[in-house]
């Protein structure tokens, strides 16, 4: 039974009850990456008690945002995925993590990236960007911490998705500080993100000034002195 009600007949109180419950955003962002068994989910959520990440998928399921299915062929293990409408909030989504990454720095203690969540800041970061628009495609791997994503650049289309590239032109390795966002936020410039050791780069280098172009997070102004 919900925790959160209104008692308004409002969209947005509606949504709040909904995307309110806790835990229940980072369920949904963890899904729209790709659909996940619940062993999957539960080590994508460090920290989230297993009783509580029963009850928001049952409430998922409830309202339409996520079903369960058996997987096909010898894998007949049974995954969570969203629905089209749970499809709806991936743009509003997307648009919150742009917010909260304009107040963050540095991580805080404790704080870890996961698979979902880099894949997250790619996608985010792309729509901030300016592709270069080569005319070949570019793959490129970014690990930060122990998450390691992939993200495709073939012309101005970017997709992100978790995991490693079998044939990467460049791979990203950085550790769990502000490194990469600093290169992302363009606060810290590709060259000098190499210098500095932030970052570690394997592959076509050249690239990397390309990669920076076109995924942009931006700063917020409390942290950069100035207006965005």
């Amino acid at each position: 039974m919900r925790t959160r009600e209104y008692g308004q007949f409002c969209g947005l109180a509606r949504a709040a009850e909904i995307l309110g419950q806790r835990w229940a955003v980072l369920i949904l962002r963890d899904l729209l990456v790709g659909p996940r068994r619940y062993s999957d989910l539960a080590a994508g959520l460090p920290g989230i008690p297993s009783n509580v990440l029963a009850a928001r998928l049952k409430e998922l399921e409830q309202d339409g945002l996520v079903v369960r299915q058996a997987r096909g062929g010898a894998d007949r293990s049974i995954v969570y995925r969203v629905t089209d409408r749970a499809e709806e909030l991936r743009p509003a989504l997307d648009a919150l993590a742009s917010w909260g990454a304009a107040g963050m720095r540095v991580p805080r203690e404790g704080e870890v990236v996961t698979e979902a969540s880099l894949v997250t800041a790619l996608r985010v970061a792309a729509a901030g960007g300016r592709p270069p628009g080569a005319r070949r495609t570019v793959t490129c791997v970014v690990r930060a911490g122990d998450a390691v994503a992939h993200a495709i650049v073939s012309g101005t289309r970017v997709t992100a998705g978790p995991g490693e590239h079998p044939a990467p032109d460049l791979t990203i390795s950085a550790g769990s500080g502000p490194g990469l966002r600093d290169l992302l936020a363009g606060t810290l410039g590709p060259e000098a993100a190499v210098a500095e050791g932030v970052i570690e780069v394997t592959g076509d280098r050249s690239l990397l000034a390309d990669f920076a172009a076109t995924f942009h997070v931006p700063y917020s102004a409390s942290l950069t002195g100035s207006a965005a």
